[in-house]
C-alpha cells in the first residue's frame, strides 16, 4: 500500500500544483519520483509530528492542499491535538496517511502498534476515518480526500498486500463493498487484515459454510445504505478488524444497529484486539495467531456461528 500510495500521490501532484508532501523523516527513497517532479513541494519535518501537523494545518488554511505521511501512531496519537484543534477545528482539508496500521510493526512493540487510533479520531468532529482493504480502496479514496473540504485519515498497511476489490466502480470514501458474496453469515471489517477473512471463508466454504464478506473503506462516514441493504440479507454480522475491540469498526456497528432499532433483527459478534497492551513480540502473522485474529482463529468462530458447535 505504501508503495501505490507513492505512486498516485506523485501522479496527483503532477496535475495539481496545490499539492505538497509532509514526511516523519521515512519513506525518503520511495518519493524519490516525488522529488524530481516537485523537489520544492516535498518537506521532511523530521521526528517532529506535532510541528509536522501544526505545519500542514497552516498550509491548508492558506490554500495549498498538504498530505502528512508517517508511521501510524507518530501521526495520530503523538499529535492528537493538533489534528484536534489546528485541523478539524479550523477544517483544514489536510490528508492524513498513517502507515503500518495495526500490527504491521509487531516486532517493535507496543509503541509501534496502532490498535486505537480509529476510536480516538471517529470522535473527532468533521474528520474522515478511512482504513482501505487493498490499492484499488487507496487510490480511489486518495483521490477523493484531495476534492473534499473536510481532513481526511487514511490508515493504510505496510506493503504486500494483496487485492481483493474485483468491481472499482463503488469505491470512495463512505462506499462500503462486497468483496464475497455468500448467504451464511456476513463479515465486515476495513483494512488489509480482511485478507485473513477470505482466507477463512474459503476454507469454510469446502465444509458447506458460505460467507459474504464486505470491506466498510472506513468507519467516517459510515455506508448507511449499504449496512441498510445488508440488514434485509444477513441476520448474523461478524465485525472484524485489526484494532481494539473499544470504539471501532464494531462499535460503530452496533451505534449504527441500535440507532436503527435493530437490535433485534441483526445478530452482532465483534472480533479484535483485547483491552491492553499487547507486550508478546514477534512478526504480524505471529501476534494474530497469538491473539487468534488470523484466519484460522476466524475458521473457527464463524464455524461456531453457522452451525452451533
Amino acid at each position: 500500500m505504501r508503495n501505490t500510495f507513492a505512486s498516485e500521490i506523485t501522479k496527483i501532484a503532477q496535475k495539481r500544483e496545490d499539492i505538497f508532501l509532509l514526511s516523519g523523516d521515512i519513506g525518503n527513497r520511495m518519493f524519490d519520483k516525488f522529488k524530481e517532479i516537485a523537489p520544492q513541494r516535498f518537506l521532511n519535518c523530521g521526528i517532529a509530528e506535532s510541528n509536522m501537523m501544526s505545519m500542514a494545518a497552516g498550509m491548508a488554511l492558506s490554500g495549498m492542499r498538504p498530505v502528512v505521511y508517517t508511521i501510524t501512531p507518530f501521526t495520530t496519537t503523538r499529535c492528537l491535538e493538533q489534528i484536534r484543534v489546528g485541523v478539524a477545528y479550523h477544517q483544514a482539508p489536510v490528508v492524513i496517511i498513517g502507515t503500518g496500521s495495526g500490527l504491521s510493526y509487531a516486532e517493535l512493540g507496543s509503541t509501534h502498534h496502532s490498535l486505537e487510533d480509529l476510536a480516538i479520531l471517529r470522535a473527532i468532529p468533521g474528520l474522515n476515518v478511512l482504513a482501505p482493504v487493498d490499492s484499488l480502496e487507496l487510490s480511489a479514496q486518495l483521490q477523493e480526500a484531495f476534492e473534499s473540504k473536510f481532513p481526511t485519515y487514511i490508515r493504510i498497511g505496510k506493503k504486500g498486500e494483496p487485492i481483493l476489490h474485483t468491481d472499482t466502480s463503488k469505491l470512495g470514501i463512505g462506499k462500503a463493498n462486497l468483496i464475497r458474496e455468500g448467504k451464511d453469515l456476513l463479515v465486515l471489517g476495513v483494512g488489509p487484515i480482511l485478507n485473513e477473512a477470505m482466507k477463512a471463508a474459503q476454507f469454510l466454504e469446502t465444509k458447506g459454510c458460505s460467507v459474504a464478506i464486505a470491506s466498510l473503506g472506513g468507519i467516517k462516514p459510515i455506508d448507511t445504505a449499504f449496512l441498510q441493504a445488508m440488514s434485509c440479507r444477513f441476520s448474523t454480522w461478524v465485525s472484524y478488524e485489526e484494532h481494539s475491540l473499544i470504539g471501532g469498526v464494531g462499535s460503530t456497528l452496533l451505534e449504527w444497529i441500535q440507532t436503527h432499532n435493530l437490535m433485534d433483527k441483526i445478530s452482532l459478534l465483534r472480533l479484535g484486539t483485547p483491552d491492553e497492551f499487547i507486550h508478546h513480540l514477534g512478526n504480524q502473522s505471529f501476534v494474530l495467531n497469538s491473539l487468534n485474529l488470523d484466519s484460522h482463529g476466524l475458521v473457527n468462530q464463524l464455524d461456531k456461528l453457522i452451525n452451533g458447535s
